[in-house]
């Protein structure tokens, strides 16, 4: 199963925290709150009428962000082919946390199903900025 985010991608921010009754609580900061929201709308909707997966999954996700208006034409071409990749903030790990936090119940029913990562996985440049996340069933039970 291919889904496809449409948008600038958004990595998993620090949790934010805060009291109330004299108890700490952790929450998400707003803008992943809200680019999870917004690939679980993208993915329901991609996923209408099948059941989230069970057992053992594969996972692959490539992340195209946006490419740097500073690059020269010929950078922004290389850019494009994939011969220059992103090396800059957020990492690769903070794309792919939120990505499985957001699919949860949707398309797999819990993160512990995710056993293997693979590719093509990474970070790109393109024009048309998006997620691109491929779930494979690996077959077999799961052991729990």
């Amino acid at each position: 199963m291919k889904i496809v985010v449409y948008g600038e991608p958004t990595a998993q921010g620090r949790p934010r925290f805060s009291t109330a009754s004299g108890f700490a609580r952790a929450y998400d900061p707003e803008k992943s709150r809200d680019a999870k929201d917004y690939i679980r709308l993208a993915a329901a909707e991609q996923m209408r009428g099948h059941e989230p997966i069970d057992g053992a999954l594969a996972l692959s996700v490539m992340v195209y962000r946006s490419t740097p208006k500073s690059m020269s034409g010929k950078k922004v071409a290389l850019a494009e082919s994939g011969e220059i990749r992103p090396t800059t903030k957020p990492d690769l790990d903070n794309y792919v946390k939120l990505i499985k936090d957001a699919l949860k119940s949707i398309c797999w029913k819990d993160d512990s199903q995710i056993v293997e990562y693979v590719p093509p996985f990474g970070k790109y440049y393109s024009s048309k900025p998006r997620i691109e996340i491929t779930v494979l069933p690996l077959g077999g039970d799961s052991d729990g």
